[in-house]
């Protein structure tokens, strides 16, 4: 590690978390240890007082988006940011504009695999660094083999040896690399956070001006899980009162079906967080730059595209779990529609369609009548999970979807230009060569070819 110049904070915090794995701990939650949370407050039903409140601070405010991520789950080697999502626009052009049009101070937290890209494409927006920097990188992390727990040797290609320590690295990286300080000197005192790829983040001053009056150190946005969200991470509580983001790779075996139980745990984390910048500073002090986040021990192969490989662990941390080292930290009830991630190419049809639509302030937005219930989408991963394929059976543009309840595809089908499909559609290609479907045709129903 210091062989790759990585800072002495960091390998220090990197040894910790080694010695808890060479310890045999899990980082596992157990189910007796925590109780469920039950209430939170609404931000639908925030007083207008606190958006007023909110205003004055924007400028005090920093945007910072997690944007380390590759798209490899839809078959990119590059940054998922640079994926055209909507109108033509990369998620990242979205972002951008976003910030340039609020005013806010963009700041992204990079990988080792997405920082060139993306600086590159970001020089097409000069106003956006303004004074400070407009990005910090992620460290990295080897990988220790299942094996003997040694850091894993790979000639094949090295890089491979390497890994993201999870995004709960954001804390250490932030002030290693300065921008901590830099933002603290110029006046910031807050950071929002989110994913990239969640296109319903935006900088809500009601929410920011809640935050800053209940004098939170840290707060979460959490919304309700439905069905489709019970593998994803969860919100709970100590018997102290303390919150607790619980992950999957955190549960152990015997405590699944609690885990995935969406009435006992209600909520799950968005990945907004809001932070105050100058309390982060001095708990980072007074921890001696170690905050102690959960371990999560991820198990995977050293080549993720080679299931033979070698298996290893990397080991990681959740930006969210801080929850539960940020003394007073709280977490707030959102609408749904601040949660609208792009995980992979069902998602991107959905984004892409008219079920959304990109306003004036690049906010992505379901359209009204469909802002309570979003179509399930399941497309064939062997004709349209990686994007080129994706978009080839898309030629002339993405089918309608407004009226669109359900839609299941199976087989290989094309899409002309100006399709619309309604209510409950399932599509099914029982032959061995694609079919291709007409401009403006209407498809309802369970159609076989």
């Amino acid at each position: 590690m210091r062989e790759e110049n990585l800072p002495e904070i960091f390998i220090n915090s990197f040894k910790k978390y080694y010695q808890k794995l060479q310890l045999g701990e899990t980082g596992l939650i157990a189910e007796a240890d925590i109780l469920p949370v039950t209430e939170l407050a609404d931000a639908e039903e925030l007083p207008a007082e606190f958006s007023r409140q909110g205003q004055q601070y924007l400028s005090r405010t920093v945007f910072l988006k997690l944007n380390g991520g590759l798209g490899t789950s839809m078959g990119l080697e590059r940054a998922k940011s640079l994926l055209a999502v909507k109108d033509g626009l990369t998620f990242l052009d979205i972002i951008a504009r976003q910030a340039e049009k609020g005013g806010f101070k963009l700041l992204l937290m990079n990988s080792f695999s997405t920082q060139a890209d993306c600086l590159n494409f970001l020089g097409k927006y000069p106003h956006i660094s303004k004074d400070l920097p407009v990005d910090f990188l992620q460290h990295k992390a080897p990988k220790v083999s299942q094996s003997d727990l040694k850091p894993v040797s790979w000639p094949q290609n090295p890089q491979l040896e390497w890994c993201p320590p999870g995004h709960g690295d954001l804390y250490i990286s932030i002030f290693t690399s300065g921008v901590l300080d830099s933002l603290l000197q110029k006046g910031y005192w807050y950071a929002f956070l989110s994913n990239a790829d969640n296109l319903g983040a935006i900088l809500d001053p009601a929410i920011l001006g809640y935050f800053i009056s209940k004098k939170y150190p840290f707060m979460m946005e959490a919304t309700e899980r439905s069905e489709a969200d019970k593998k994803g991470g969860h919100l709970a509580q100590y018997p102290d009162g303390r919150l607790v983001l619980r992950e999957i790779a955190q549960c152990p075996e015997e405590d699944l079906q609690a885990f995935q139980n969406i009435h006992r745990h209600r909520y799950f984390n968005t990945n907004n967080l809001w932070i105050d910048l100058h309390f982060l500073k001095n708990l980072l002090q007074s921890k001696e730059y170690f905050l102690g986040l959960p371990m999560i021990r991820n198990h995977k192969t050293v080549d993720p595209r080679d299931p033979v490989s070698p298996r290893v662990y990397q080991i990681e941390t959740a930006v969210g779990s801080a929850i539960a080292v940020f003394e007073g930290a709280s977490a707030i009830r959102v609408a749904r529609t601040r949660f609208a991630p792009v995980k992979n190419t069902n998602d991107l049809l959905a984004v892409r369609s008219d079920l959304f639509k990109l306003d004036a302030d690049f906010q992505i937005t379901p359209e009204r009548q469909r802002i309570h219930s979003m179509p399930e989408i399941a497309l064939d991963s062997r004709f349209y999970q990686r994007i080129d394929d994706f978009e080839s059976h898309f030629p002339d543009g993405i089918p309608s979807l407004i009226d669109c309840q359900r839609l299941k595809i199976e087989g290989e089908i094309v899409f002309g230009g100006g399709v619309t499909l309604k209510g409950l559609v399932h599509l099914k290609n029982q032959k061995s060569k694609p079919v291709y479907i007409p401009d403006h045709t209407l498809l309802e129903g369970e159609i076989r070819f």
